[in-house]
């Protein structure tokens, strides 16, 4: 009998600094490194350099793990798309190691087909829900701060005897600490707003 073959699948866009975790956890699963195929990309679509590679490997004696469901695409259409190219027409068995629902290799009789069918449904559903709603919060957030919205917490008011209790500290009058606690302040916001207050 011919020897599995195992491979590893990383995706990550220019903005995530996650590429460490998912190399770990694909090294920790058994995946040779030089089996360990990355693309630097969003997850938009399937038109990945490294992925494509990755495709013309695949076989019926093959495995191939990935993180997490989103690394392997955000679109619930394209998502479903690859995962039945990768099971029924190479043949490939597929895990999800943060998902061990998600493993093919597990029962190859039509219940555990229809699970892992039914869990990744549900997953890439609520993967691309997730980045829909991030888009929106963006947009929302720009469409804000256009308008002159700012966010945060407002900042807090210098209390009514703020410049005679600084005038004295800065005399050498009071220390820090009797300063802070007369202006009832947290001793390291009474020295920030202290400097705020000389800048100003």
């Amino acid at each position: 009998m011919e020897e599995i073959k195992i491979y590893g699948y990383m995706r990550v866009s220019s903005r995530e600094q996650n590429e460490d975790r998912q190399r770990i956890a694909l090294l920790e699963m058994g995946v040779p490194e030089k089996n360990i195929f990355m693309d630097k990309l969003s997850g938009k679509n399937f038109e990945r350099p490294q992925y494509k590679k990755l495709m013309k490997k695949l076989d019926g004696n093959s495995v191939l793990f990935v993180k997490s469901i989103d690394r392997l695409g955000r679109n619930y259409k394209d998502l479903n798309e690859q995962w039945r190219i990768i099971t029924k027409e190479k043949g490939a068995d597929i895990v999800v190691i943060d998902m061990p629902l998600l493993d093919t290799r597990r029962e190859k009789n039509l219940l555990g087909t229809l699970i892992s069918d039914i869990v990744l449904a549900l997953l890439s559903y609520v993967a691309e829900n997730e980045r829909m709603n991030i888009k929106q919060r963006q947009a929302e957030g720009i469409a804000a701060k256009a308008r002159g919205v700012k966010f945060g917490r407002p900042p807090l008011r210098l209390p009514d005897n703020f410049h005679q209790v600084h005038k004295e500290w800065r005399e050498g009058k009071m220390s820090v600490t009797q300063a802070a606690k007369a202006c009832g302040l947290p001793q390291s916001t009474f020295f920030r707003k202290a400097r705020e207050y000389e800048k100003k």
